[in-house]
């Protein structure tokens, strides 16, 4: 039986997975690292990608595969010259430096109201649109240069079709309706390039010659003719492919916890929020998919746990030995996207001199939580969710997460079954696009959307009330 590759190029590695298209059994998974970045700079070299994907692929066994899809970290600038060499390291979404560019293109379009009612988001530092105005600002050189603007997932599936070879004119350039609605030019409710919008940074540049042709959800990018003419899929934005993989169902909700946080839902209709906390996207089937992004999740606690000087398994008996009540960690420790404080730093309150490592682990598991339900508060008030709600991510197996979630969540609270929701969901993707079948007969086939009750741990009533005593100072 033929087999199906997914993967997922996020900020800090490149994950692959071998399924077999009729049961989805993964075969082979492997990872390759990209170059660490920290925020308020935050860049990479788009060819590390692909050198971690080919490091990836080697590991993975190299195999002959029927499609492919890539699903990549959302809103990165790739910007090329004509001979396809970037004009500036690609800026990613957790790169700060273009935060001065969001006030300025705000005030331009016309305030909140006109950027959800053009684009479904409110432009923040994390949007392409923004880091491409600061290209034009900071760098005027580079920008002279430009003749190809991209999103880091459009980069790969070029790459892998044949259309983006360094040193040589670049052909077709393909992306999808999911990623494009997070790059702040693309509006989801008109399914159109927004050219008043790209005008605003620079009114004398031909966009349409610029920016890459948005495929419907089953259309194909191409041919990876180096696999045998494998199919290659138009890929997504990794949120959008966390969608797919979870088998998240209208009335679901998802809180993925990596690097950043995300919590998402998918809708039937576009969402438009004037506060900027919830970004209408699209997702990678043709409906919706309401999004809240928070900076800090697993970082927050990797870095306290380097701090402690523990593995994860100490880390999680620390958390959940913890008396209730002790100090409040507001966790924007690198500038945080929701609420909008790109210059922001993390704060401990309520610290005494009686402390303990208990208290200080366990205030980091609360404070990326009580962000995180932030975020699904307002989620709720724009879109409809009554169901399930499931923990992915890799900070999603620790079980003081888990615990501390679930507690403060009036709504059943499931782990995924899915290890690898991201390039489980761009697999989903490739095989829907290689029979030209709905996405949701892939996840049915492969039992997709499944779940494992979480434990509830001891809720601290007064927690939510003091973190946002803190968060609102």
């Amino acid at each position: 039986m033929p087999l199906i590759a997914g993967v997922d190029s996020s900020t800090q590695s490149t994950k692959i997975e071998i399924r077999d298209l009729a049961s989805g059994e993964v075969t082979a998974s492997s990872s390759a690292p990209h170059p660490d970045v920290v925020a308020p700079v935050s860049e990479q070299d788009p060819e590390s990608w692909w050198t971690a994907f080919n490091t990836a692929w080697t590991e993975v066994g190299a195999p002959t595969v029927a499609a492919i899809s890539v699903a990549g970290q959302q809103h990165g600038m790739v910007a090329l010259d004509e001979d396809a060499t970037p004009v500036h390291p690609a800026k990613l979404w957790n790169d700060t430096q273009s935060a001065p560019d969001a006030e300025i293109l705000n005030a331009r379009l016309g305030g909140p109201v006109a950027w959800a009612n053009a684009v479904g988001s409110l432009p923040v530092a994390a949007f392409t649109v923004t880091k491409l105005a600061w290209l034009q600002r900071c760098r005027p050189d580079a920008w002279k240069r430009v003749a190809k603007i991209m999103l880091p997932h459009d980069y790969l599936t070029a790459r892998l079709t044949g259309s983006i070879t360094p040193g040589a004119p670049i052909g077709q350039v393909t992306t999808d309706r999911g990623d494009a609605s997070g790059s702040g030019y693309w509006s989801p409710a008109s399914g159109k390039y927004r050219w008043d919008v790209l005008d605003l940074i620079d009114a004398q540049r031909d966009w349409s010659a610029c920016v890459p042709e948005v495929l419907g959800p089953r259309e194909a990018a191409g041919q990876w003719m180096a696999n045998g003419n494998s199919v290659v899929a138009p890929g997504t934005g990794d949120n959008m492919a966390g969608a797919l993989g979870v088998g998240l169902q209208p009335g679901d909700t998802v809180i993925s916890i990596g690097t950043s946080g995300t919590v998402y839902a998918v809708s039937n209709t576009p969402t438009a929020d004037p506060t900027g906390v919830v970004a209408g996207f699209a997702d990678a089937t043709g409906r919706y998919l309401p999004l809240v992004c928070t900076s800090n999740a697993a970082k927050v606690l990797d870095a306290i746990r380097h701090l402690l000087n523990v593995e994860y398994g100490e880390f999680d008996r620390l958390a959940l030995t913890a008396e209730p009540g002790g100090p409040v960690l507001l966790p924007y420790f690198d500038g945080e996207r929701t609420p909008n404080r790109p210059e922001a730093t993390g704060v401990l309150d309520g610290i005494r001199s009686d402390i303990t490592r208990e208290q200080f682990a366990r205030a980091a598991v609360n404070g990326v939580a009580c962000g995180l339900l932030d975020g699904f508060d307002a989620l709720r008030q724009l879109t409809h969710v009554d169901g399930r709600v499931f923990l992915t991510g890799g900070a999603a197996r620790s079980q003081s997460v888990q615990q501390v979630l679930a507690g403060m969540i009036d709504a059943p609270v499931v782990i995924s079954q899915a290890q690898q929701a991201v390039a489980t969901g761009a697999a989903v993707q490739a095989a829907a696009v290689f029979e030209q079948v709905e996405h949701a007969v892939i996840q049915h086939r492969w039992g997709l959307g499944k779940g494992v009750a979480v434990q509830r741990a001891v809720l601290d009533e007064t927690l939510r009330d003091r973190y946002a005593t803190l968060r609102d100072r």
